[in-house]
């Protein structure tokens, strides 16, 4: 989002998730550091409801870009009509990855691994539904199984970490309530299928 809009000449305010201040703020630093002229890239924290509202409604914003949950998209393009903002929007979605039975199972199947483990799978284009020809389909799940074990939850700052944890307790509570609500409806689990035992919250 930031690109495109210093390309055609705008000036952006960035308002980070509450539960990602810290990141944002870092970027702030490397902001200054690269010698852009106060003014051309804002960053403030704070809650979506407050903060992000005043933002929303403000009528010096011209245009709002938002990445997040459907929920809270709706509130934001009803309360955007007030000053006729344009708004952008990339919501909740479900990517599928289609596997057909002319690939190489062997090279596949960590890719699909990683296209929903990727950043603890907290992407807007993670992989999250994964779709397998029949022929192949338990020769992909193996893979899949198999290549999980790179992806082995660890603290972000480990050296061999490939992924950290979850953003929040909340979110945990609602990945672990997806996991169990698939169990009681009869998936079958090919790995993982609990919470690991260090602290944190790592799925």
């Amino acid at each position: 989002k930031i690109a495109p809009a210093l390309a055609a000449g705008c000036t952006i305010i960035l308002k980070p998730a509450e539960q990602t201040s810290v990141t944002a703020l870092r970027l702030a630093d490397l902001v200054a550091q690269a010698g852009f002229p106060p003014g051309v890239i804002n960053i403030i924290t704070g809650y979506g409801h407050t903060v992000g509202d005043r933002l929303v409604r403000h009528p010096d914003v011209d245009k709002v870009a938002f990445t997040g949950s459907t929920e809270v998209g709706k509130i934001i393009n009803r309360n955007a009509t007030d000053t006729l903002k344009r708004v952008t929007l990339e919501l909740g979605g479900k990517s599928p990855v289609v596997v057909m039975p002319d690939v190489n199972v062997a090279e596949t199947a960590p890719a699909a691994a990683g296209a929903i483990f990727f950043n603890s799978g907290q992407v807007c284009i993670a992989g999250s539904r994964l779709f397998a020809h029949r022929s192949i389909f338990d020769k992909v799940v193996e893979g899949v199984a198999d290549a999980s074990s790179f992806w082995s939850p660890r603290p972000s700052l480990d050296p061999d970490a490939h992924m950290g944890p979850l953003v929040s307790d909340e979110q945990f509570e609602r990945v672990m309530g997806y996991i169990e609500a698939g169990k009681k409806a009869g998936a079958s689990v090919a790995c993982g299928g609990d919470a690991p035992s260090a602290d944190g919250y790592y799925v």
